[in-house]
């Protein structure tokens, strides 16, 4: 099941930009933070397939999703500029941002190749 982030959830279990200047994931499994807002057709397009992965991976990750119209700090720390937006999380690596709403076999490649989850 997809989460919802605020600010204070994000810096507690994803990345805490406050504190850190280099990127430290705070998961502890891999996660897809998705970058939506309530208006947006594609975003809308993209969170019944969120939803169908997070169940299809189970605890092997985490889905979260930031509404860039309430979380605006966020949104700005990581440069949004288009939505629906990505950031993929894997646990010791960067994070690397996918932008647009991709169909589930090109999420599920970038799950296999950036997460390292198959």
């Amino acid at each position: 099941m997809t989460q919802l982030l605020n600010k204070e959830a994000f810096l507690e279990k994803v990345f805490n930009f406050e504190k850190n200047k280099e990127w430290t994931f705070e998961g502890k499994v891999p996660a897809i933070i998705d970058f939506y807002a309530d208006w947006c057709g594609p975003c809308k397009m993209l969170a019944p397939i969120l939803e169908e992965l997070s169940k299809e991976y189970g605890e092997k990750i985490t889905v979260y999703k930031i509404d860039t119209e309430a979380e605006q700090e966020l949104s700005a720390a990581f440069g949004i500029k288009s939505i629906p937006s990505m950031l993929f999380c894997p646990l010791n690596e960067p994070p690397q941002m996918a932008h647009g709403a991709l169909p589930k076999q090109q999420i599920k490649q970038i799950i296999a190749d950036v997460l390292k989850i198959n």
